[in-house]
């Protein structure tokens, strides 16, 4: 392919019609100038049914063998184990790196501790005895010499065109995740298992690569369909590199549709669930990985780093904003999960359950996950059999229908592709999570929303929507955010929302201009050191984005600042710009410009909606310093923006996650304990209960109340009723309470 071909090979705007089709989208398609219209396209295609069984299990067990497993684990401990757990579907490890059954595969390595057992076949046979669900792991990523010396195309293969090693089992090699080794190899073994076994599902572990690969299949295809070689650049805004983001989610669904077309031509009651998916970061499209998965796997086996027990409760959101009313299921390891990779260690029994439930609470159904069959440490044991058996005993409070929340943060996969590359955490999710802690600490209950789903269908159960630091944004997509405003919902955005287009590529002015009302000046400045907001008491006086801030002449600003022109009239402004100055030496760190007339904030009515934008990185400052100001500014704007009365409220000391929720023939209000020194940083010590809490929940003056049960103490509590409100206390709080309202 010519330069000049590939130029407009890359500016072409013709969807390619019947080529488009469900995880195998061209080239063509997705470098069209409308990305999201491609994809919806692709979506639009026939996928195969769900298989019947998807909906029924609601707890999830894992057994992940390890090699030297067979002939040594207490298989009926385990089989007990599952019955003790009421797990009502298992996930056992199969194949791939290890076969735990006897293959008839050439180069599919069995366990060198098998001998003739069939450990696999033993724990189906016992499973199926309690009526579990039962799917089968494999797992591709890795493979023996034997392989690397009759197919050495199977291997990964480094950038400087060596084939790679496996980084943590050296006598292993890694695998090429798009090539055949998974195309044909893999494709036999998933026949072979669903032939000999006919599980329910067949679940893909590392399945994906182990990064960029250079193998000659990687390097032939990759130029086949772009014309370009492979990058050796991950700057987003590289035409190969664009293009490479886009190949690999091709094969990627095209590989996935392969297996899953395998098996179900077996057994049409099976499906392959691979494992992956997220939020903004994660690599493949998530509305395509919605439009095949009949269920969906959150791998986040538990706490790292500096991370919040709320994080679990997101990963059920990040899911849902696609998957919609599939089973999402959320796994969670009993160990710890560092970067060291203690596999065999075991998280205290109160870290385990908080870490849970959060999950439970935000719409995930629990899945626990154990490596190697022997039990080396017990302590795990008991927690996680007293949380899933009180699961088991409210399931029809968990058999949610519909979250039911006013308020939805926007997050973009595209602006971490095209834009952001390596900087996506920092740039992208920062802003995310900010606004995630916030909302957490203010009691608002909300949701996620998907860029690329912003149509009036997805959008009808919310007031306002959230755009942090939203850059990549199509026309399209601007419009859907207009019609929004134009149907009465609330915006409010941040930073350089909308200053880029789907492809990362800047515009001379914010997508969203005539919604902000403001144009883009051609600077940013920052990083900002000691600059800091006037709050305008006097001439914005009473103004609600100061509420609880009456007593603040000024706060302190943020990091980075987007210089704008206000093109339409704006009222006094609640927050302006005391602008940078020294903080060193100590004897110059003053005021150089006491008072700007430079707003912070515009906020301004459209039609029947609001639109709010801070031209700041308000949200990231925050996730990065946490400041008290900063959430009260964060959560006022919600206020002001959805400008009606929340439906829950819930007042009382403490750091609540609060999650509400439909069932059939009830509404559930869960509250989850997060008020703990080590909230941020885990594991906790031990859970700290919190006093009294006021719950009011908005049901409508119309619905009867049957019966008001509190699910984890387990009792009746009295209720008032107010027109069409419902008011109960919840006398305290440990980890979790559920108020359970039967209507």
């Amino acid at each position: 392919m010519t330069p000049s071909t590939r130029r407009d090979f890359l500016k072409t705007t013709a969807v390619a019609g019947a080529a488009v089709t469900l995880g195998e989208l061209t080239l063509r398609s997705v470098f069209a100038a409308d990305a999201p219209a491609a994809t919806a396209a692709a979506s639009s295609t026939v996928v195969p049914p769900a298989p019947s069984w998807i909906d029924k299990p609601m707890r999830w067990a894992q057994l992940t063998l390890v090699e030297d497993d067979p002939g040594k684990f207490d298989l009926p401990f385990w089989i007990d184990y599952f019955a003790r757990t009421k797990s009502d579907a298992v996930c056992l490890s199969g194949g791939g790196c290890v076969a735990y059954y006897p293959t008839q595969i050439p180069f599919h390595h069995r366990s060198a501790w098998l001998g003739d057992r069939d450990v696999l076949g033993d724990l189906i046979s016992g499973c199926r005895k309690l009526g579990m669900v039962v799917i089968v792991r494999t797992d591709p990523h890795a493979t023996y010499d034997d392989v690397e010396a009759a197919h050495p195309d199977w291997i990964h293969v480094t950038a400087e065109g060596q084939r790679r090693r496996h980084w943590a089992s050296p006598e292993m090699w890694v695998t090429c995740g798009l090539g055949p080794y998974n195309f044909d190899f893999m494709t036999d073994v998933k026949r072979e298992l669903a032939t000999r076994y006919r599980p329910e599902g067949i679940f893909i572990n590392r399945w994906d690569g182990s990064g960029q690969c250079y193998c000659e299949h990687c390097r032939k295809n990759f130029r086949e369909a772009s014309g370009f070689e492979l990058p050796r650049t991950n700057n987003p805004q590289d035409p190969a590199r664009r293009a490479y983001i886009l190949w690999r989610q091709d094969r990627l669904f095209a590989l996935w549709r392969k297996w899953d077309d395998a098996v179900r031509a077996i057994n049409p009651g099976s499906c392959v669930i691979p494992n992956g998916g997220g939020g903004a970061t994660s690599s493949l499209d998530m509305t395509r990985i919605a439009a095949l998965a009949p269920m969906l796997v959150a791998d986040r086996q538990a706490r790292r780093g500096v991370m919040p027990p709320w994080a679990n409760g997101r990963n059920g959101k990040e899911f849902r904003a696609t998957m919609g009313r599939k089973p999402i299921i959320g796994l969670f390891s009993v160990g710890l999960e560092e970067p060291y990779r203690w596999k065999d260690s075991v998280q205290n029994g109160d870290e385990i359950r908080l870490w849970a439930i959060d999950g439970i609470a935000n719409g995930l159904r629990p899945w626990f996950t154990k490596f190697a069959g022997s039990v080396n440490d017990p302590r795990w044991l008991k927690p996680v059999e007293e949380l899933f058996a009180w699961c088991a005993a409210n399931e029809k409070y968990l058999r949610n229908e519909h979250p039911i929340a006013r308020v939805a943060i926007v997050y973009s996969q595209q602006t971490a592709w095209f834009l952001a590359g390596d900087r996506a955490r920092e740039s992208v999710e920062d802003a995310s999570l900010g606004w995630y802690h916030a909302l957490v600490e203010a009691r608002v209950p909300f949701e996620l929303v998907h860029d690329r789903l912003l149509d009036a269908d997805h959008l009808a159960a919310f007031k306002t929507l959230i755009l942090p630091n939203i850059a990549a944004l199509s026309e399209a997509q601007c419009e859907q955010l207009r019609q929004f405003v134009a149907r009465g919902g609330g915006i409010i955005a941040t930073s350089e929302t909308s200053l880029h287009d789907e492809w990362g590529v800047k515009r001379k002015d914010f997508g969203l201009a005539d919604l902000f009302g403001v144009s883009f000046s051609g600077k940013t400045e920052g990083p900002m050191h000691n600059a800091y907001l006037r709050l305008e008491h006097e001439s914005a006086k009473g103004h609600p984005l100061l509420a609880g801030l009456e007593d603040a002449p000024r706060i302190v600003h943020g990091v980075w600042r987007v210089e704008v022109t206000a093109k339409e009239k704006f009222p006094a402004p609640p927050l302006t710009l005391i602008p940078s100055y020294p903080d060193l030496p100590m004897e110059k760190v003053f005021e150089r410009t006491p008072r700007t007339s430079i707003p912070q904030v515009f906020l301004r009515e459209v039609g029947a909606g609001r639109v709010a934008y801070f031209p700041w990185d308000i949200d990231r400052t925050f996730w990065e310093i946490l400041d008290l100001d900063h959430g009260k500014l964060l959560h006022n704007a919600v206020a002001w923006a959805t400008n009606e009365p929340a439906p829950v409220t819930v007042t009382g000391p403490g750091v609540i996650d609060v999650a509400v929720w439909r069932q059939k023939n009830s509404l559930t209000v869960h509250l989850v304990n997060l008020t703990n020194p080590m909230m941020m940083k885990g594991p906790i010590r031990e859970l700290i209960a919190v006093g009294e809490q006021l719950v009011r929940v908005q049901l409508g003056a119309d619905v009867g109340v049957n019966a008001v049960r509190l699910l984890v103490a387990n009792t009746t509590p009295a209720f008032r009723r107010d027109g069409s409100w419902i008011e109960v206390t919840v006398p305290s709080i440990t980890a979790h309470e559920v108020v359970a309202i039967d209507v």
